[in-house]
């Protein structure tokens, strides 16, 4: 989460833990002028307040995780993006994205993911710390309420993280650990089981929806934690606990949580336009929880980061062909279907509207202008300019982009954008999938996911009736890999439902596109080799630089 008022505090709110107060010589005694020690914070309500907004960010622990902004839940905008480890897409400059998708991940060696562990536990002891202090601060009951229950909620979210990348973890509860304290021989390290980290968490999420508000109201450029964003939390994490991969909870409660935020009667499906649903917070009736962004506020912008090569854009996140293929005829009907319509040698015809809106491909308008990705001599192939940013797959990412905004030196003006966390479509899919493993797909699951196929924009035609729990899981399934793309979801689903052995080991594919006079040959291509997935990367390894910090006490993940 960010706005202009977290970036102001971010270094005085985060220079607590570094304040020095223990040395003993009066000439060392010196306080320093460019933070504010514990004592200030927790006198002053504003300051506390100022702490606890902070904790929607971090800090930055790698290369390439933000320029200038402060990292936040993940690392949505900054270059590569989590898709990047999927059968979604591949990043076309690599940002250590590519060891992941060869299977060649590491306790030595964790490339992008190599900063979950340590910023996840960092955040639980910043709010453990606060919560621990909370008491102490002068100010009403009903603001520290509010404030506890964001920091529950941030916490949270910070072991979710953990869980779904680790499996069991480390609950450290309540406890606060000291900066400097040494903890080699101490014994916090011995992993709980998945289900009691989710447990955990499940009963931190119950609490703290009943101490935040419904909705941040005319605040809500801050874009802190609300009762829905908790109860969408808890909605996740029980659709994962019920999913193979977990097998720590059930169907039932997971479908019954996601009603839950169905029936608070706040959220709907955004009307405007797909492809707008993702450009502005602003009376967004479908984000629930999201990050903010503001002008003037460096960071990775998405237009530049991503757009094709002859526009001046670095080509970042290049859809695969895998991607493509998942998206139906706007018939309803699959490619691979005899009656579908689909032309391998006109694949771009008559598609589900979300793919026009999610992908650029040759020939796509763009910009008052078109993809060319063709060879030879289309501009956004290797014969164009900026070659080096060509995509690697064919194909450039749409989604997320605001044509409004600049490519060409895009800084301080352009990544207005919101990062968004939850959103009703996600909801409404966490209930389809969940009640229809629990009983079957009743008419409750058929509403759900039709209505989501029906947005306006989207239109595509309701789901054929009669379908079984098998046929429905699929169609399920498809659709979260069709709305919900690029969001980050298709990494975690395709692995707690235990087929990543199959999707994970497909070759990336990429399409090439040859041009003859007028005519155009389309053929797919391996667009990055060695794709490979084991039973083992189901969950990452712990960095090995975390276990050797345990004194060895610290048990590494399965495999590794």
């Amino acid at each position: 989460m960010k706005s202009k008022r977290i970036i102001s505090i971010f270094v005085i709110a985060t220079g607590i833990f570094l304040s020095v107060n223990a040395c003993k010589n009066d000439f060392l005694n010196v306080v320093p002028t460019d933070r504010v020690s514990d004592a200030s914070i927790l006198s002053d309500s504003s300051l506390f307040e100022s702490y606890v907004i902070n904790r929607y960010v971090g800090v930055r622990l790698t290369e390439k995780e933000a320029e200038g902004t402060p990292p936040g839940f993940g690392r949505g905008f900054e270059y590569a993006l989590w898709s990047s480890l999927t059968d979604e897409s591949i990043y076309n400059n690599d940002d250590n994205t590519w060891l992941v998708q060869r299977g060649q991940l590491a306790p030595e060696n964790t490339g992008i993911a190599g900063t979950i562990w340590g910023r996840s536990y960092r955040g639980i002891r910043d709010v453990n710390y606060a919560l621990s202090n909370l008491d102490k601060v002068p100010m009403s009951a009903t603001q520290k309420n509010r404030l506890k229950g964001e920091l529950k909620f941030l916490r949270a979210f910070r072991y979710q993280d953990l869980i779904r990348n680790y499996g069991g973890v480390v609950l450290m509860k309540d406890q606060v650990l000291e900066l400097g304290q040494d903890l080699a021989n101490a014994d916090i390290y011995t992993k709980s089981s998945i289900k009691d980290c989710i447990d955990y968490v499940v009963a931190e999420l119950d609490e703290a929806s009943t101490l935040l508000p419904r909705d941040n109201g005319n605040n809500w450029q801050l874009g802190r934690a609300t009762k829905g964003a908790a109860l969408a939390l808890k909605a996740r994490l029980l659709l994962y606990a019920a999913s193979p991969l977990y097998s720590s909870g059930n169907w039932q409660a997971a479908a019954k949580a996601s009603k839950d935020v169905m029936d608070m009667g706040k959220y709907s499906l955004y009307t405007n336009g797909y492809d707008k649903l993702f450009l502005t917070a602003e009376n967004n009736s479908e984000i629930i929880f999201e990050r903010l962004y503001t002008q003037g506020a460096r960071h990775v912008c998405l237009e530049i980061s991503n757009a094709p090569n002859s526009y001046g854009g670095w080509g970042g996140n290049v859809p695969l062909q895998n991607m493509v293929d998942a998206y139906e005829m706007n018939n309803g009907k699959a490619i691979t279907e005899p009656t579908s319509g689909y032309n391998s040698q006109d694949p771009y015809t008559n598609r589900d509207p979300r793919f026009y809106m999610t992908i650029l491909y040759n020939n796509a308008g763009y910009r008052a202008n078109t993809v060319q990705s063709y060879l030879p001599g289309g501009k956004d192939s290797k014969d164009g300019p900026s070659n080096w940013n060509t995509s690697k797959t064919g194909y450039y990412l749409k989604k997320f982009m605001n044509d409004n905004l600049p490519i060409d030196n895009p800084w301080d003006i352009a990544g207005t954008q919101p990062w968004i966390y939850f959103r009703y479509a996600e909801i409404l899919l966490n209930y389809a999938e969940a009640q229809n493993e629990a009983v079957g797909p009743d008419q409750s699951v058929y509403d759900a996911v039709n209505a989501i196929r029906k947005r306006p924009s989207v239109n595509m035609p309701a789901l054929q009736t009669g379908l079984t729990q098998a046929q429905m899981r699929d169609v399920i399934r498809r659709e979260r890999q069709v709305e919900l793309a690029f969001e980050e979801h298709r990494y975690y689903d395709v692995r707690r439902w235990k087929i990543a052995n199959v999707t994970e080991n497909v070759p990336a594919y990429g399409i090439e596109v040859v041009r003859n006079g007028n005519t155009l040959t389309y053929n797919k291509k391996e667009a990055l080799t060695g794709r490979h997935f084991e039973e083992k990367h189901y969950f990452l390894p712990i960095p090995r630089a975390e276990i050797q910090a345990s004194n060895g006490k610290l048990s590494q993940t399965s495999g590794y």
